[in-house]
């Protein structure tokens, strides 16, 4: 076994356990809980987290909100349909993934009419794209005056996972439940599985709640292309944690509670800005960009516990996982989730790892 292969963090996943439509209603999604200690595996349903969870636990989630922001439109020079995922705005232009992308020379128009939810077949605005730059592997800068505004809202629609034939009848279901921060290009998926009535009763078990931002981007959509781990490139990302998020987490931490991340993207927040940030209860917010790669021996130094989903294979994510229970150990809970039949990737089922 090469921990610094990709290929190490690879497994075959049958298709029919990719779910195509989310649990409803939440948090009735299944939880396999990994006791790191005691090396177990418990079948649970995320229903009964506050009972895997002590009193003076911290969970932190992942607040972002998801952009519509997939564009689907066609050359105005040709007619050759593109699609078009908005990622983040810098300035006057957004960076965005592009398919098919090798003929997006810059300087090329693509015209996106607008959505049509009630289906009147009415003549409808058309919004203007143009190409800025091509940045290879798919990846371009776009802008456009008609995406200002509402103009996401009226142009574009939820980027749902290339896994997912259909687009669920709730749009609000590929959100969380908390999601205010707008500016992602996916949902953090784990959060998925929590509701008002889960809120309710992890407070009354004395588990505390803080938010925190990351803003998904593009490594969420682009599986690695070189072999070594040391070999790729993480995409930057934005963190946002509040002071008191900082505070939470430093309070947490002296009274002998555990910091539970829900989600990898919580998680690799909290890692990326290290035990210091949260050394005492400070008195701002930490905000910055960043491409942590966290990968087996890193040293853990904020994230106590995880919760998280079922994850494609071969991917960062998986890596991420590994780090946190060893390779082994991840290896055992995936084997056991197959067998088991639980529901993978985005709409799937989740894992938690204390």
């Amino acid at each position: 076994m090469i921990l610094d292969e990709f290929a190490t963090y690879d497994y075959d996943l049958p298709p029919e356990l990719i779910a195509q439509t989310p649990a409803e209603p939440r948090d009735v999604a299944r939880l396999l809980v990994m006791d790191r200690a005691a090396g177990t595996l418990t079948d649970s349903v995320v229903a009964d987290l506050p009972g895997w969870l002590r009193a003076g636990d911290l969970l932190v989630v992942n607040n972002t909100r998801v952009l519509p922001a997939r564009l689907r439109g066609r050359k105005r020079d040709t007619g050759g349909e593109v699609e078009v995922l908005l990622l983040h705005r810098q300035g006057s232009t957004w960076h965005a993934l592009a398919r098919p992308a090798k003929k997006l020379r810059p300087g090329t128009v693509i015209e996106v009419v607008a959505r049509d939810p009630a289906g009147s077949g009415k003549d409808r605005p058309v919004a203007v794209v143009t190409v800025e730059e091509s940045l290879g592997d798919g990846a371009i800068t776009v802008s456009s005056a008609d995406l200002d505004g509402d103009g996401l809202s009226r142009f574009g629609s939820l980027p749902l996972p290339p896994y997912i034939q259909t687009e669920p009848g709730e749009p609000g279901r590929y959100q969380t439940t908390y999601a205010s921060v707008d500016g992602s290009a996916a949902a953090p998926t784990a959060g998925l599985h929590v509701t008002s009535a889960l809120r309710e009763r992890l407070a009354g078990a004395r588990v505390g709640w803080a938010e925190l931002t990351l803003h998904v981007g593009l490594d969420t959509f682009r599986t690695p292309t070189v072999e070594r781990l040391g070999e790729h490139r993480m995409h930057r990302e934005y963190v946002h944690v509040p002071a008191a998020t900082r505070a939470a987490i430093a309070q947490t931490k002296a009274a002998g509670g555990r910091v539970v991340a829900v989600g990898t993207t919580s998680a690799r927040s909290l890692e990326s800005l290290g035990a210091e940030m949260f050394a005492d209860c400070g008195t701002g917010d930490a905000a910055g960009w960043t491409d942590l790669f966290i990968r087996p021996g890193h040293g853990w130094a904020v994230v106590d516990a995880l919760m998280t989903n079922f994850h494609v294979p071969r991917t960062t994510l998986m890596v991420m996982v590994s780090a946190f229970a060893s390779v082994e150990a991840t290896r055992a809970a995936y084997r056991h989730a197959i067998d088991h039949r639980y529901r993978f990737l985005s709409f799937g089922d989740a894992m938690l790892i204390v």
